[in-house]
C-alpha cells in the first residue's frame, strides 16, 4: 500500500472532542501510534486489522526518544501503509508534531495534518474560564513550563509582566518558580486556577491566588497532567463567589 502519515490531534482528553475528520482518519488507519494522554476509547474506531502501538511519554518515563519515534513512524508507514499518529491536544502546540511530519516528508511519504482542540484553550473553557473577556483580558500567552533542558521557560518572566492571561502547560514541577516570578512583579494577589485531567470524569480544579496556590495544590494533591491559568479572568469562575460578582459588575452585568 502507498505509505502515508496522518497527524491527528485527539483533543484535551474527552474522546468526544476529537474532530470528525480525525475520527475518519483513525477508521482508515493501517497502524495507529498513540500517546499517553490519548483516550484509549478512540482506539476502538481503528479497523480490526490495524496495528496499535503505544508510544506515550510521561514525566520520568518515555517509551521512545523523539528521534527513534520519528523513525518508527516512518517504518510503520513504509511497512503497513497508512500510519495515524494520534496525539493529545493539538499536535502543533507543544506536541512536536512538526518534527514528526517533516521527518516523514524527507522519505517522500505523503503526509496530512488534522488539527485537534488544544487543551490550552479547551480545558479553561470547559471549566467556565474564558481566556479573553471584554474589559478583563485582551490577550493570552500559551507557554510551556518546561523547556528541552527541563528548566522553566524564560518566557514566563516576560509574560508575567503583561496584563494578558497566562496558560502554562507542563509547569507543575516548576510551580514554586512560577509563583516567585509573579510575586516579584507585584502579582501575589492575581487569581490562579490549576486544572488536572481537564475534560475527563476525574477532573480536579484548584482555585486561588499566586500567593495561596501552592497550599491549595498540596491540600488537593493536584499533579500532572494539569494546566495552570493565571489572570483576572479566573475571577469569573463560580468558585470565586464575591470576586466573580464584582468582576461581572465591572463588565456591566
Amino acid at each position: 500500500m502507498k505509505p502515508k502519515v496522518t497527524l491527528v490531534g485527539a483533543g484535551p482528553g474527552d474522546p468526544e472532542l476529537i474532530s470528525l475528520k480525525g475520527m475518519k482518519a483513525i477508521q482508515a488507519a493501517d497502524v495507529v501510534l498513540y500517546d499517553a494522554l490519548v483516550s484509549v476509547e478512540l482506539l476502538s474506531y481503528a479497523p480490526a486489522r490495524a496495528r496499535i502501538v503505544y508510544v506515550g511519554k510521561r514525566r520520568g518515563r518515555c517509551e521512545f526518544v523523539q528521534q527513534d519515534l520519528n523513525q518508527l513512524i516512518v517504518d510503520c508507514a513504509l511497512t503497513y501503509g497508512h500510519a495515524v499518529r494520534l496525539k493529545g491536544g493539538d499536535s502543533f502546540v507543544f506536541g512536536r508534531g512538526y518534527e514528526e511530519i517533516s521527518f516523514a516528508q524527507q522519505f517522500g511519504i505523503e503526509t496530512a495534518v488534522i488539527p485537534g482542540i488544544s487543551s490550552s484553550i479547551a480545558v479553561p473553557a470547559l471549566a467556565g474560564i474564558p481566556l479573553t473577556c471584554r474589559g478583563v483580558s485582551e490577550s493570552f500567552w500559551v507557554l510551556t513550563g518546561t523547556t528541552q533542558n527541563h528548566s522553566l521557560s524564560k518566557d514566563v518572566a516576560k509574560a508575567a509582566q503583561s496584563s494578558a492571561t497566562l496558560v502554562i502547560l507542563m509547569g507543575m514541577q516548576h510551580l514554586s518558580q512560577i509563583v516567585s516570578e509573579l510575586t516579584g512583579v507585584g502579582k501575589a494577589q492575581t487569581p490562579v486556577a490549576i486544572i488536572q485531567n481537564g475534560s475527563m470524569p476525574e477532573e480536579k480544579i484548584g482555585i486561588g491566588t499566586v500567593e495561596t496556590i501552592a497550599g491549595i495544590v498540596e491540600k488537593q494533591q493536584l499533579t500532572n497532567p494539569a494546566i495552570i491559568i493565571i489572570g483576572e479572568v479566573v475571577r469569573l469562575h463560580p468558585s470565586f463567589e464575591n470576586g466573580r460578582i464584582e468582576a461581572l459588575a465591572a463588565l456591566g452585568y
